[in-house]
């Protein structure tokens, strides 16, 4: 068993945490008996969507203090780490893709293109971490296909935001200019 695994917080654990928190989901018993590891991600998902709020709630929103907080919040969670980069990694990019997810609104078919760019640009920053990762693994093939993805975010970002500046008359549309 790994470190990691030693200190991993049961179903229970953190089904107490959210209710000392008065935040504790609907407990769905059928679910918790047929998918425990997910219903402990579910139960992981809601407490970290708790404590978020939380310091949503607790950050001073002044340009002066407001980065004091944010820092405050940083070294808490570099605390909790502990040392090992590439699990900082692994967390912020975890991170990333629950904020790609949370941007394009799964029910959404047509995101409107100020989010469809703001999607994109978190793609690229998972994919940009991903290609660093393959490369200091010596791994040339995942690399290049990280770097493939990072670069199909990027022209997403472009479009995303021109189509942005077509929306609110800054820019003409493409059919326009191809006319010109």
């Amino acid at each position: 068993m790994n470190s990691s695994d030693e200190r991993r917080v049961g179903a229970g654990q953190i089904s107490a945490a959210l209710a000392a928190l008065a935040a504790e989901p609907v407990a769905d018993s059928e679910k918790l008996r047929e998918e425990p590891r997910e219903h402990r991600l579910h139960l992981l998902g809601s407490l970290l969507a708790k404590t978020e709020l939380e310091i949503t709630a607790g950050t001073r929103l002044s340009e002066e203090d407001e980065i004091e907080d944010v820092l405050e919040t940083s070294l808490g969670w570099r605390e909790q780490l502990g040392e090992d980069p590439g699990v900082a990694v692994n967390v912020l990019t975890n991170r990333l893709q629950r904020t790609a997810l949370q941007v394009c609104e799964p029910d959404d078919e047509d995101l409107p293109p100020g989010r469809e760019a703001a999607f994109a640009a978190v793609m690229t920053a998972v994919y940009a971490l991903s290609a660093q990762l393959h490369a200091e693994r010596g791994d040339t093939e995942g690399t290049r296909h990280a770097l493939s993805g990072a670069e199909e975010a990027l022209i997403d970002i472009l479009h995303g935001m021109h189509d942005l500046r077509v929306a609110i008359g800054d820019a003409p549309a493409q059919e326009d200019e191809a006319d010109s």
